[in-house]
């Protein structure tokens, strides 16, 4: 540091190096005092320009010519990227190249500058700084996660202690009624035999007296009982019961206990989107709560969309798609003019409802209360749809003979993109009619809930395979898991509706299960939707009702 210019003494002069500094040099960028003005002018250097300090360095410093002294650059050589002089525009070096003036290249970094410091200072540093705090904030939070999981896992051990204690009482009582039935048994024979000993020792007494005596009549009509006496009753042997434990499989015992997920840790590609709040990060709830449910007539809904939490569109196996509030009122019916009802709805990114008739192959979308076809397709038959955050359509089909199935993505009326088969040339999706429900994730994963095939399929936007999700043993031990809806959410979970288990099942983006929701009485769930708030709307098929669940903090 310059000890002239420090901040711990006065700036002094350049050039005597003693007085008070009070002009400065904005040519040459020397600090001086007045009496030393004289001296640095003394050249007559028509370019000296001298000023108050306190408007020093308002004139641009030109970069020094390497090859022509005491001259400066005031342009640039496009051709070579150097700066040059006057002079050296006119050698045989820089013949016949592009020159531009180094002052409208300043201008124009110093725009780029600015707006950078603006853009790091208002933008990408502060969304680097909430990235740090929610990192510190997981770090923070990391003992009370873990000692939460010890002490769920203790509450399922307690619970099967209690169990335990049930099951031998229970045992314990079904052997004592045993002992009294084992006595029983013992008692009535012993009693049986005791009555024989008693009939012997009487014949025993009147044999004797018979011997005794010289009365004819009583010897004579003696019948001998030795013969029956001989006879034997069996022998009674009755065994105590005995237990029989159960070899101690400890694997098939851990697994009934429970189960712990792996760590799950997966990086994925910030994108920077320009002037959208950041998404904040959120964890699943414990238990997911009912918050609202709305009861539609008895239409067997099937589909449910919404841009947000204020209008809720429904569609069911009637003609009539039907909008409501959040408080379950009837805001609008659309009557549907073809014969069969609407197979799916979406909403667009303007809060237009898009939906799709499999009777007439189109895609319809109703504005300002006029309906106009958007797409016809040929020869493939749809079956479901959503929109995508660029806008594009995603739509899943089926072929007539039931053969082949597909997604292909629109962009207006223009075919983009078919996705069918993996890069061995095997079909990625069910042969068959049954429903493919499609969602697009946040990052741009294109997810498919196949019921045919009893799997949740997910590409990337390029079409490729990342992974398939065929249910989890804790779930779908009593059925099948067949999911009929799907969605995804702000932390990209991919939320799958397991009808006939009663049930929705939780991923990550990786496939990874991590949580299902299982109660708030949900009966059949069949369509599914998360808002831009995270609210999870679902449809019950049998009870027609539309319920709202939050299941993140």
């Amino acid at each position: 540091m310059d000890p002239h210019c420090s901040g711990q003494d006065v700036p002094r002069c350049d050039l005597c190096e003693t007085a008070i500094v009070q002009s400065y040099c904005d040519f040459c960028h020397v600090n001086l005092c007045k009496p030393c003005i004289g001296e640095h002018i003394l050249d007559e250097y028509d370019k000296h320009k001298i000023v108050l300090f306190q408007k020093r360095r308002s004139t641009l410093i030109y970069p020094k010519c390497g090859t022509h002294q005491h001259k400066i650059c005031e342009l640039q050589c496009k051709d070579c990227n150097i700066f040059v002089c006057s002079t050296c525009t006119a050698s045989k070096q820089h013949k016949g190249h592009n020159f531009v003036e180094v002052t409208e290249l300043y201008r124009t970094q110093k725009e780029v500058i600015e707006k950078d410091t603006k853009e790091l200072e208002n933008n990408i540093s502060p969304t680097y700084e909430e990235i740090a705090l929610d990192l510190e904030k997981q770090l923070a939070n990391l003992d009370g996660g873990y000692e939460k999981l010890t002490t769920t896992i203790s509450k399922q051990g307690e619970q099967w202690y209690r169990e335990m204690d049930i099951i031998i009482n229970k045992m314990k009582s079904e052997i004592g009624e045993i002992k009294v039935k084992h006595r029983d048994i013992l008692k009535k024979h012993l009693d049986e035999i005791k009555q024989i000993q008693y009939l012997i020792k009487q014949t025993f007494l009147a044999l004797k007296k018979i011997e005794k005596s010289t009365d004819i009549s009583p010897t004579i009509e003696y019948s001998s009982k030795i013969r029956e006496f001989r006879k034997l009753p069996p022998r009674v042997h009755v065994s105590h019961p005995t237990f029989i434990s159960k070899p101690k499989d400890h694997e098939k015992l851990y697994s009934l206990f429970g189960q712990i997920t792996p760590l799950s840790t997966a990086t994925e590609e910030n994108i920077w989107l320009q002037n959208q709040p950041n998404t904040s990060v959120k964890a699943l709830l414990d238990e997911p709560k009912l918050v609202a449910k709305i009861q539609i007539e008895r239409e067997n809904i099937l589909g449910v969309s919404c841009l947000n939490g204020d209008k809720i569109w429904t569609s069911g196996l009637t003609n009539n798609i039907k909008c409501f509030n959040t408080k379950g009122v009837l805001l609008k019916t659309i009557k549907i003019t073809s014969r069969n009802c609407p197979i799916d709805i979406a909403v667009d990114s303007d809060r237009n409802l898009l939906y799709l008739c499999g009777t007439t192959r189109t895609v319809n979308k109703v504005k300002n209360g006029q309906t106009d076809v958007l797409l016809t397709l040929q020869d493939w038959v749809p079956t479901k749809l959503c929109v995508t955050s660029t806008g594009d359509l995603l739509i899943t089909m089926c072929k007539d003979d039931d053969y082949q199935s597909k997604v292909v993505r629109f962009s207006g009326s223009t075919e983009k993109q078919t996705i069918q088969f993996d890069k061995e040339g095997k079909p990625l999706y069910s042969a068959n009619s049954k429903i493919k429900v499609i969602t697009e994730n946040r990052n741009h994963d294109i997810c498919v809930a196949d019921c045919g095939a009893g799997a949740v399929v997910v590409v990337n936007q390029d079409g490729k395979p990342k992974w398939r999700y065929t249910g989890h043993s804790s779930v779908t031990e009593i059925k099948p898991f067949e999911p009929c809806g799907i969605t995804t959410d702000s932390q990209s979970h991919i939320l799958t509706a397991d009808c006939d288990n009663h049930c929705i099942h939780i991923l990550d983006q990786n496939g990874q299960f991590l949580l299902y929701i299982n109660n708030c009485d949900l009966k059949y769930p069949f369509g599914l939707y998360v808002d831009n708030d995270d609210n999870l709307f679902v449809c019950e098929n049998v009870k027609s009702i539309v319920k709202t669940i939050k299941y993140l903090k």
